[in-house]
Formats: structure tokens, sequence, C-alpha cells
């Protein structure tokens, strides 16, 4: 699977974690080890930018061990790289979650952590979603920016969604893209002039879009209008079936295009778990035929893999090479690391899964290390 298009009988040659060559099957080479993945095909590693959790662990509470035992389980499901998410909390809380997250960058297993994502806490108490309003903030001046940890590792990524609207969000925004983070939009009623400002300031995503935002009316097409109609601006979508019809899914892809569109799980910590009643946020959130509700009957994120919600779009009848768009090749531009990683060519880390017939993968390779080996 390359950029644009599926080629077969190629064989890659990998060295010191990156994609050294690509030839034709059979071209005589210096190969030490051979893996043969006849009959599979090989995708670039997916990339998650919105996840809370998996397999009991929540992102706002682990250590270093529970975070990497994340990195494994989604490994299992084709991820490569992922950027753990953070709900509005106390400042204590994001301190701890933020040295947990720099210490599992040091020595993770499975799936690298690539930075950190912040939702909120600078949204719009109005559109709050599952987020808890009570650690909700205002941006009245830096102060309330530089009391959010950051990682010191110098290649970690920084992103925060935001509503623009909230007291001094233009602000917040033009600050955030001055420190080098990524800023995207949610959990958010802003119009359109007051959007369009935000991008002019360094917004360029938007963060589960159509869901924790104003809906669309034909006379207030609010942001999931603006949304659609900017060509300059990404956006991100929870493909389960649950957050998004498949109809509004097949609009938004019709509208946007492939190329303009991220596939994130937003998951939970009951992820991986099955159905059940769970303590997370500081609440009980249930999962009833995979759906998630709390105490107050919003849907609470939810508790699919990157891998299921490709197999959703595939269901929509989305080509190979789109999926890869979504599901790695974006994401990783989104993360400015499309230098390093989202798509398969020489040069590139060799973050690659092999997936079988059933679509299932069978072979997972992190930086050229094997993380997931059934092949």
């Amino acid at each position: 699977m390359f950029p644009d298009r599926v080629a077969q009988n190629v064989d890659l040659l990998i060295g010191d974690g990156r994609i050294a060559a690509l030839r034709n099957s059979g071209s005589a080479s210096d190969r030490i080890d051979e893996i043969d993945l006849f009959g599979c095909m090989l995708v670039p590693g997916f990339i998650d930018v919105h996840i809370h959790g998996a397999v009991g662990v929540d992102t706002m509470e682990a250590d270093a061990a529970g975070l990497n035992r994340i990195s494994e389980w989604i490994a299992t499901q084709g991820v490569t790289g992922w950027l753990p998410t953070l709900v509005p909390a106390p400042d204590a809380d994001y301190t701890r979650a933020v040295a947990a997250i720099e210490e599992a960058m040091k020595s993770t297993t499975g799936a690298r952590i690539l930075g950190v994502h912040y939702e909120g806490p600078f949204v719009n108490s109005a559109q709050c979603g599952a987020l808890r309003q009570q650690y909700f903030r205002s941006f009245v001046h830096n102060d309330s920016l530089d009391s959010l940890p950051r990682l010191a590792n110098p290649a970690a990524v920084h992103m925060m969604t935001i509503a623009p609207e909230i007291q001094g969000g233009i602000e917040l925004v033009d600050q955030l893209k001055r420190r080098g983070w990524i800023v995207s939009i949610g959990h958010t009623r802003a119009e359109f002039e007051l959007l369009d400002k935000a991008v002019a300031a360094g917004a360029q995503h938007m963060t589960h879009f159509m869901n924790a935002m104003a809906p669309f009316r034909h006379r207030a097409p609010g942001p999931i209008g603006w949304g659609l109609l900017r060509d300059d601006v990404t956006c991100d979508v929870i493909a389960d079936g649950i957050h998004l019809d498949r109809h509004a899914l097949e609009l938004i892809l019709k509208s946007k295009g492939a190329e303009r569109l991220v596939l994130i799980s937003d998951a939970i910590a009951a992820a991986g778990l099955g159905d059940g009643d769970y303590q997370i946020w500081g609440e009980s959130i249930s999962v009833t035929h995979g759906r998630t509700r709390n105490s107050r009957g919003n849907i609470a994120g939810s508790v699919i893999s990157l891998l299921d919600a490709v197999h959703t779009m595939q269901s929509l009848g989305v080509s190979e090479v789109d999926l890869s768009l979504m599901s790695s090749t974006n994401p990783a531009k989104l993360l400015g690391l499309e230098g390093e990683c989202g798509s398969i060519a020489a040069g590139k880390g060799a973050d690659l899964v092999a997936l079988n017939a059933d679509r299932k993968p069978v072979l997972v390779m992190v930086n050229g290390e094997l993380a997931v080996s059934a092949a």
C-alpha cells in the first residue's frame, strides 16, 4: 500500500528502524532476516490522535506501566502511534498524568506515544459532552496556559482542543500556535466569523466533528456548516456507528474528501473489556452493546479501536488508499510527522501493519521492531 496506489509483489528492506528501500519481489538483496507476508496487505501503521484509555487503564490516572498496557493493546489493533488524551481536571491531575506520559515515552512497549492531547479545559460548557464542566476554564492571561504541564521531550507533539468563543479564545489560539501546539476546534458553539478568526490565529483542525458541537440548522449552520465548507480545515470523526450515523459519515466524506479526514477512536478505559459498568472520570459509565453512557445520559467516548473505525469506513465502500489516508497519512500530517511516518516510502520509519484477508492485523512493526506477530 503506497500513498497513491496498491502495489503487488514488492519487497521492503528495513534497517535501523527505517524503510531502507523498496524493490520488486525476487530482486537480489543482502537480506538477513525475511518475513513472508504472502496473501496479506501491508499498510502504514495507524495513528490515533484522540484516545483516553483502554483495557481498564485511563490516561488521567495511569502510571507509565499502565500507559504501556494501552500501547500494547492498541498495537494489536494496528496502531503504531498515539496521543494520550486528557480531559479537564485539576492542575495536580494534569501534572501527574503528563509526568507518567513523559516516563512512558522513554521505554514504550507497543505503539509509540507521540505526545499529549489536551481535550479542553478551554471549551464551552454548553457543549460539554461527557467532560466535567467544573474544570472548564477561560483564558484570561498566559498564566492560564502556563499552568498546564507540557512534555520536556523535544520530539513530543502537543495538541489542544479548544472552543474559540470562550473568554480570550482567539488569544489562546495565537499563544498555542506561537508555542508550537496543534490547535483543534471542538466542544463549541462558535459562529462563522469567530471560527474564521480562529483559523487566522492558527487553528487548523476540528475534534470529533459533529459531536459536542452546536447542531446544524438551515438558518444557523454553525460550526458543522463551517467545517463542511472550509477546505483548509481538517476534521476527525468517530466512525463507530454510534457517534455518527453511517449516512452522516457519507455526507462528511463526500463534502470533505478523504484527504481532509482523520479517523480517531476516542476510546475510554473500558475499550477492550466488553459491556459492563465502569468508574471513569469520577463517575459511573455503562457500556451496553458497545454504546457508552454516563449518569447524565450522555455518550461518554467510545469502546472501539482505530481498526474498528477503519472497518466501518471500509463498509461504506472507501478505497484502500483512502483508508490509509484517514488512518495513517492524514494524522501524521496533522501532527507534523509526515516526514517520519504515515506512509510507506524509502526513508520513512518502519511503522507497518500486515492485514490478512479478513483485515485483521497479523504483524505490527514499530520503528522496525516486531510489536505483534502472528505471521
